[in-house]
């Protein structure tokens, strides 16, 4: 049995894993996430803040994401975002349409 103390630390872990897994596939776009998972890194984002915010801890989604990123997101966006492809629009709308 996992005492309560013991499953926050895994969960942190388990998150910092994800996010440097994310770091490490920039490749995989955040429409590609949204297509496969039903998330992406900006959710992250907005589930980091809610959760800070849910704590008395004053956190925008804009320095969430910085978190998330690990930089400003718009010098993530002009670095590695690139353009939906006709095929992810479609496998999107499919999905959430």
């Amino acid at each position: 049995m996992i005492d309560k103390e013991t499953g926050r630390e895994l969960e942190a872990a388990v998150l910092r894993r994800l996010l440097r897994h994310l770091d490490e596939n920039r490749d995989v776009q955040n429409i590609d996430l949204m297509i496969a998972g039903g998330f992406c890194r900006n959710c992250l984002g907005r589930w980091y803040a809610e959760a800070a915010n849910e704590r008395g801890i004053d956190l925008t989604e804009t320095e969430a994401r910085e978190r998330i990123y690990g930089m400003p997101y718009a010098d993530w966006k002009k670095k590695y975002q690139k353009p939906a492809t006709e095929e992810q629009l479609r496998l999107f709308a499919a999905r959430h349409g």
